[in-house]
């Protein structure tokens, strides 16, 4: 018998209750009032719930889904591939066809020489590969002390051990009392103190200091995202990243660029590190990979690295049960395939035109808007109480995450970040294939539910 709608909720919801965690959900809340949305279709930048409400996704899911909700081709991939071999290994020097190709793609994509890839499942695996492999390399080197990982204030690189140390957030790094994994963050984005002003006046805490200080035989690597995303939308100022790879060389410390947000088009380029020009030792990757529609990761590495891996005589002692997965590689292919056919890159340049006017507007008519900024279609918005005095709400208003539900009541999903004292930031992500007349559709939200906010501060 088929349950009505309101039955199948309840079901769910109680199944929701009583037998699953959430991730990055507040658990009491969620244990007393069950899912906000349980969610049956999609469609493009578009996803439907079970009672039919349709919203638009305004920040791709958790910024992967570059190619939109129901894409048959990849559905087709997917099955074509499970329907030879769903899994096969790659321990022990075996290799699949989808693998291998996938392999050649991304090493044909990734800029200089990074010409090898580590297969993962996700991105926090994909940041933890790339420390253990930085340290590996150096004590192959003969630099056994050369360990720690500095990585930077608000970057948020994943919530397994070492990556969740490596965020720059607070509630994530401090979680579970996981603190012993030798790796420090840096004030973010401070251009002249990475070029060497030591005289600059928030020198203390850098990049820089912190390698002068704890000494360069001691640092294994930098990390970084080459535009900060769960942090919230922070795009460095020119020249930043060309600093740090300048510091890098030399001072003899790797440097490794987290593009599991910023890579696959999502910012107008195919990685993040192309609007600057340079080139990582480590390229960490994920989400737009596969769009979201399998679990993907890995980690690109110049051939000085490879070279040196592959002198190694002995097992190299990790690796992931579905590192290289068939299914998932065959998705990746086909992905990227989509992406260069249908000239998404540029066009999240262009559409990223016409969402930073968008802002623009935005932030003209509603004083509680400040400092927009994107890179093709990542984007972010500051919320205050009035932008001309620079008056901050108090955190226990929790403006930014207010806002976001007038949005939501309006159908729009977009996201929220309030982890620090005076911050209420809006982050806008669509998917890459979004139109001009969506992206309209998301910025007159945005202005409606404003002015629906203001009104009741």
């Amino acid at each position: 018998m088929v349950k009505n709608t309101n039955d199948l909720r309840q079901e769910l919801s109680q199944i929701d209750r009583k037998n699953i965690i959430h991730p990055q959900s507040n658990p009491k809340q969620q244990a007393e009032n069950g899912p906000k949305i349980i969610f049956k279709d999609g469609d493009g930048i578009y996803l439907q719930d079970i009672e039919n409400r349709t919203y638009i996704d305004g920040v791709s899911m958790l910024w992967n889904v570059n190619l939109g909700h129901g894409n048959t081709e990849i559905a087709q991939a997917s099955y074509d591939q499970m329907a030879k071999a769903a899994y096969t290994t790659t321990f022990y020097g075996y290799i699949n066809e989808a693998t291998a190709r996938l392999a050649e793609k991304i090493t044909s994509l990734t800029p200089g020489d990074l010409n090898a890839i580590f297969f993962t499942s996700g991105g926090s695996e994909s940041n933890d590969t790339a420390f253990k492999l930085s340290r590996f390399y150096w004590q192959l080197q003969g630099y056994t002390n050369k360990r720690k990982i500095i990585s930077l204030k608000r970057g948020y690189h994943g919530v397994t051990i070492g990556a969740q140390r490596a965020t720059g957030i607070d509630a994530f790094r401090d979680f579970s009392g996981e603190v012993h994994q030798d790796i420090v963050n840096a004030k973010p984005h401070l251009t002249e103190c990475e070029r060497g002003d030591t005289t600059h006046p928030e020198y203390e805490g850098c990049i820089r200091d912190i390698i002068d200080k704890e000494g360069a035989d001691q640092i294994a690597a930098v990390i970084m995202e080459p535009i900060q995303g769960a942090g919230g939308v922070h795009v460095p100022p020119e020249g930043y990243l060309q600093a740090v790879r300048a510091l890098c060389d030399e001072k003899n410390v790797h440097f490794i660029a987290d593009e599991v947000i910023t890579g696959f088009g999502r910012t107008g380029k195919m990685f993040g590190v192309d609007h600057w020009e340079v080139v990582p030792d480590f390229m960490s990757m994920a989400k737009g990979i596969t769009s979201g529609y399998a679990q993907l990761g890995g980690v690109a590495m110049t051939e000085d690295i490879r070279d040196a891996l592959n002198a190694y005589d002995d097992m190299l002692p990790h690796g992931f049960t579905y590192s290289g997965h068939p299914a998932a590689c065959a998705v990746g292919l086909k992905n990227i395939e989509i992406v260069e056919r249908d000239g998404l890159v540029h066009h999240a340049l262009e559409m990223g035109e016409k969402l930073k006017n968008g802002m623009q507007y935005l932030q003209d008519k509603h004083p509680i808007f400040a400092n927009h900024r994107n890179r093709g279609l990542l984007a972010g918005l500051d919320v205050v109480k009035d932008r001309d005095s620079n008056t901050l709400f108090a955190d226990e208003e929790k403006a930014s995450a207010k806002l976001i539900d007038y949005c939501y009541d309006r159908d729009l999903l977009i996201r929220s970040f309030d982890f620090e004292p005076g911050m209420n930031i809006i982050a806008i992500a669509p998917p890459l294939i979004v139109t001009e007349k969506q992206i309209d559709d998301i910025v007159n939200i945005i202005d409606a539910a404003s002015s629906e906010f203001i009104k009741q501060l």
